[in-house]
Order: structure tokens, then sequence, then C-alpha cells
């Protein structure tokens, strides 16, 4: 039995059903992203396990117990928000130990285990302070501080770094991954970046429409999506018509030219996906797909070079690496794009 077990969640206002139908078993240790839209019932989820909505219908267990109807205090779990929702008056020291207080901890206990949590954090010397003398990172790594100290079962994070630059969220996500692995805590983390989803996360779960559309390791999501929402939503993708000339074979015809795609199609109109990078400039070998183009722009990104191209009436992204002794095409070159036909993704219509 999984040890957080999320089954069949439901959950309405009014008439307004938010999540549908809501299904998930959640291994110990393992972190878990909710990846989705805005309104797409992920945060609901989440409210849910941690007891601050009551379910519709369904049932949440956390190692074998059913806790649906206990109340947020009774089901031991640490929460960390959006907006950080640090107490002003209390110092760094005291808010990590707000927790340990309420359950009970003598100050001894308290003392050892907020010095503890700031050594975790790496702010082992600003225990002293107040919300307001520290950045924007900082006060987010006191609030996971704060949920982690009374040693919880399950951790919840509701888009904790939505409110940073950049640069801060890579490096706090990258940390908030290491502290949850040291700690081997069961993690929730609900997010609508896909690069954090699938960047740090054992398993992504996509949400659309308050269900999950699909969840699996962020290799599958990416590479194997399993409906169009998801293709479409996880990642860049190039989308170009294709009319079938033979399904059986698997023989479409894209901007006039032919491409073998050597499995079975539907028959009809089909439309082929592919990621930037699966697109190469010239031929990549024996059995490529090919398509006459012409590149119409291009932009240095560093290690990676993006092109916008043209094929027949379609726009089409592709990635290539900087080579330093390769400049890469003008804008206006005509040339041909190949791809290997197992990167494909067909969809219907």
């Amino acid at each position: 039995m999984p040890f957080l077990d999320l089954v069949s969640l439901q959950k309405s206002f009014g008439q307004l059903r938010v999540v549908k139908d809501f299904s998930l078993g959640i291994e110990k240790g393992e972190f878990i992203s909710l990846l989705g839209p805005s309104g797409c019932g992920k945060t609901t989820v989440l409210r849910m396990v941690a007891g601050f909505e009551t379910p519709s219908a369904g049932t949440i267990r956390i190692d074998g117990r059913d806790v649906t109807g206990l109340r947020p205090n009774q089901r031991n779990i640490g929460m960390v928000f959006q907006a950080y929702a640090l107490f002003p008056n209390l110092t760094v020291a005291e808010n990590v130990a707000f927790g340990l207080k309420v359950k009970g901890a003598d100050r001894a206990e308290r003392e050892a285990r907020v010095a503890e949590m700031l050594r975790l954090i790496g702010l082992p010397d600003l225990g002293g302070r107040y919300p307001f003398q520290l950045s924007g990172g900082q006060q987010q790594r006191v609030a996971l501080a704060r949920a982690l100290a009374p040693k919880p079962r399950v951790l919840l994070l509701d888009e904790p770094l939505s409110a940073l630059d950049a640069k801060v969220r890579v490096s706090l996500r990258n940390q908030i991954r290491e502290i949850q692995r040291d700690l081997g805590i069961t993690t929730i983390f609900v997010t609508h970046d896909q690069e954090e989803a699938l960047s740090i996360s054992d398993r992504v779960v996509v949400m659309n429409g308050g269900i999950a559309e699909q969840a699996g390791a962020p290799f599958e999501i990416y590479n194997r999506p399993a409906t169009r929402f998801v293709a479409e939503f996880v990642g860049t993708l190039n989308l170009l018509p294709a009319e079938v000339e033979d399904a059986a074979a698997g023989r479409v015809t894209v901007a006039g030219a032919p491409v073998a795609l050597g499995r079975p199609v539907p028959p009809g109109r089909v439309t082929l996906a592919l990621r930037p990078e699966a697109i190469h400039l010239g031929p990549v070998g024996d059995g490529a797909a090919a398509l006459p183009g012409r590149i119409d722009d291009v932009h240095f990104l560093g290690s990676v070079i993006r092109i916008q191209a043209s094929v027949g009436d379609r726009r089409i992204l592709l990635d290539t690496f900087n080579r330093p002794g390769l400049p890469p095409p003008s804008p206006g070159t005509e040339t041909r794009f190949s791809f290997n036909p197992a990167d494909v993704l067909v969809l219907e219509g």
C-alpha cells in the first residue's frame, strides 16, 4: 500500500467541480510534483491533503490510516506557502520553533531542533534576525525549516518559489530537493513551472480540468506524453499537419514532401509533433525523414542556438548546440530539416 494514498478525490464549490476524480499513490520518501495551468485543481488537491479543504468525495490515507476527516493539526503534515507566511513579530529562531512550541516541546528540545534546522537550510547564524531583515530566498528557507521542524510525515509545497527571481529559484529548488532526499520525507510540490517540475521530481502529475492527465517520471512525461494536452503543455512542440497516404504503412505527406513513419497511423489527417531538439539541419543518417524549408531567424543563447524556420506555411523551432568552429546558418537560407521518425508523436486531427 502507498504511504500517501489519494483515492477518487473530488471537490466542488457550489456548482463548480474543481477536482473531478483524482487518484494517486505516493511511496514513502517520494517527491511528486503536481503540474498544470491555473485553475486545473492542483492547489485544491494539496489543500485537501493538508486538511484545509474537505473532499466532496474520496479518501486520504497516510501510512494506512484514513485521515480524511481529521483537522490539519491532527495529520502531522508540514506546509510551505507561496507567500512565506512568516510571523513578522518573531525572530527567525522563534518562527522555526513555533510548531514545536504548539506541540509542547520543552525549551531545550526546541533550541536543539531550531539549531539543527538552521544548519540544514544554511542560515546557522541568522536566528536572531526578523523576517524583514532577510532576502526573499532566505525567508522561504526559514518557512521550509519551520515546516520541517516538527518532523512531519508529509511535506506540502504550494508554489514556494514563484515570488523569487530566476537565479534564486534555481538555487533554492535544488536545495529543497537535497534537503528532501537527506530527510527522506514524502513530498508534494505544486507548480505551474515545467522546468521546476521536470528537474527535481521523482514523478510528475500533469493536471488539467480537475483530473490527472498523466503521471510518470519526467523522462516519460516529456518524451512519451499520453494525451494531446500533455504533449502540448509540457515543453515546446512543433506541430506539422500531414495527409495520410497509407495508414497501415505509416506513409504521410507534409508540406508536399513524403514522410515514412514506419508504423501504422490513423487514416485521414494527422498532426506530427516534434520537439525542437529532435529536428536537425541536413541529413542525420539512414532512415531519417527530411523536409524542405527556410531559415527565418537565428537566436544565439550561449550553449544552445535556437533557429526559427518555415516548412511550407508552418513555423517551426529547432535547437542545436553551439559549436565554436561552426557558425550558425544565416536567415533566408534554403535547406532541409531532418528527423528520426521514431521521435515523432502522431496526434489525430
